[in-house]
């Protein structure tokens, strides 16, 4: 019989979940559950984070938090029969980033946090896939989040350089 990475043969999955779906559902349940809390306790004091610190602070919830997990990743790369489950889940994630984003600079238009939380998610996901992470390469990732918030988070409105004035 086949097991998982626990030893637990899968088989016996089947006594609690009836069928995929129903383990897919949980597992969703699951990591957004613990998105939300972690994103709670981050939310908590991002009003008053630098962009540094709120940078920084987005590395180590999305990379140490969420993307170390290896169900979570999973779900995240889930085939197309999962594609709704995966969906449900990065909108969750990018709807949480978003947040962050929105109670740190409440003068950003919405649609700009959307923007910004998905190439936060996307580079965060993709630098957290790296199994031979080093820690330089993990302080470069930083101080390039760091150097891209800082851009895009500025006091002033200033327009994005790809976006045309009206």
């Amino acid at each position: 019989m086949v097991q998982n990475h626990s030893g637990t043969k899968i088989g016996s999955l089947y006594r609690f979940f009836p069928n995929k779906e129903s383990l897919a559902d949980t597992i969703v349940v699951s990591a957004r559950e613990n998105l939300d809390i972690v994103f709670d306790k981050f939310d908590a004091a991002v009003a008053t984070l630098s962009v540094q610190a709120l940078a920084d602070g987005l590395v180590v919830q999305l990379v140490e938090q969420i993307f170390r997990k290896p169900a979570l990743m999973k779900l995240l790369d889930a085939n197309q029969d999962w594609s709704v489950k995966r969906e449900e889940f990065k909108s969750a994630s990018l709807r949480r980033i978003g947040k962050s984003l929105l109670i740190h600079r409440p003068s950003l238009p919405k649609k700009s946090a959307e923007d910004i939380a998905l190439v936060v998610l996307l580079n965060t996901k993709t630098m957290a896939k790296q199994q031979d992470l080093r820690d330089s390469a993990l302080e470069e990732f930083r101080d390039m989040t760091r150097l891209y918030l800082q851009s895009r988070l500025k006091a002033e409105k200033t327009p994005h350089p790809n976006k045309r004035g009206n």
